[in-house]
């Protein structure tokens, strides 16, 4: 087929104004140079290596390009890289090539602050570690925490070799047992608390902490009953106006004394009468009340 010149003439034209408008615009441009801190990207890690410490994840980068085209940057745009195939375990020093930067079209990397960054590397290592869970808080007065579990009950964690052969447990978001009286049951993450070492997969564990009544028992007769909220001027009288309390705790309630006790009836919004009260016991972090006898008391109001 013959070359025609003058086919798709108007198109040819159209083409050749397009190229001059663009040339004309970025010849009118000014280049200048601006500084940016830029994200530091690692590729090609061996697989049998870790890096160790706290590597540099950014560095400073000098651009040269029109002013237009460097203000329209977006963040991710500018990228500097280092390649770690071929890196050998040991303190390492890299080097950041200019042409190692990635760059838009139009813009060229005049400079990399610093050129060359230090890096630790490391073996990796694997190691199978017991998942401890991590519980909070005190159960209910009178109760203690028991036997508790996860399950699974191992994981697999990877890492740099010195920091792998350190830890000794995995861990759990915390389980919460505040005022438990009956086993707790959660489904919460496993971690471990080295941010250099990870597990093999992310997992998460079925944990159970078993609450059980605390094991010490102390019984204390002849406890005083009191009134509050009485009415004013009114007079009110109990019978019986003592009480047998049994609480239940740790070795320290075997210390208890009577006067430890508040036991009282609440007479608020009654008035002149006769009336079968409970009577209760303030609530407190060393015991939990297993009895009180009798356990409703008579009150008359004058």
């Amino acid at each position: 087929m013959r070359y025609h010149p003058f086919h798709h003439l108007g198109l040819k034209i159209l083409a050749l104004l397009l190229a001059a408008l663009l040339w004309l615009t970025v010849a009118g441009e000014h280049v200048v140079e601006r500084s940016l801190r830029v994200p530091l990207e690692f590729r090609n890690i061996p697989e049998v290596l870790e890096i160790v410490g706290n590597a540099p994840d950014t560095v400073d980068v000098r651009l040269r390009g029109s002013s237009m085209v460097l203000s329209r940057l977006q963040p991710g745009e500018i990228v500097a890289l280092i390649d770690l195939s071929g890196a050998r375990a040991g303190q390492r020093l890299f080097h950041i090539r200019n042409d190692e930067v990635r760059a838009p079209f139009g813009i060229e990397v005049a400079q990399v602050l610093p050129a060359t960054v230090p890096l630790e590397l490391e073996k990796s290592a694997r190691r199978w570690v017991p998942v401890v869970p991590a519980v909070d808080g005190e159960p209910a007065a009178g109760y203690v925490i028991g036997h508790f579990t996860a399950e699974p009950a191992t994981v697999e964690i990877v890492g740099p070799d010195s920091r792998v052969r350190q830890i000794s447990e995995a861990t759990t978001e915390t389980v919460s047992v505040k005022d438990a009286r009956t086993r707790v049951q959660d489904v919460v993450t496993i971690g471990v608390v080295d941010s250099s070492v990870r597990l093999a997969q992310p997992q998460t564990a079925n944990v159970t902490v078993e609450i059980r009544p605390a094991p010490y028992t102390h019984a204390m007769p002849d406890v005083p009953v009191r009134w509050r909220n009485l009415g004013a001027g009114l007079l009110a009288q109990l019978s019986p106006p003592l009480v047998h309390v049994t609480v239940r705790g740790s070795k320290a309630v075997e210390d208890l004394r009577g006067d430890s006790i508040q036991a009282f009836v609440d007479l608020a919004g009654l008035g002149s009468g006769r009336y079968n009260l409970r009577v209760q016991v303030d609530p407190s972090d060393v015991f939990g009340v297993v009895a009180i006898d009798p356990a409703v008391v008579t009150v008359t109001i004058k």
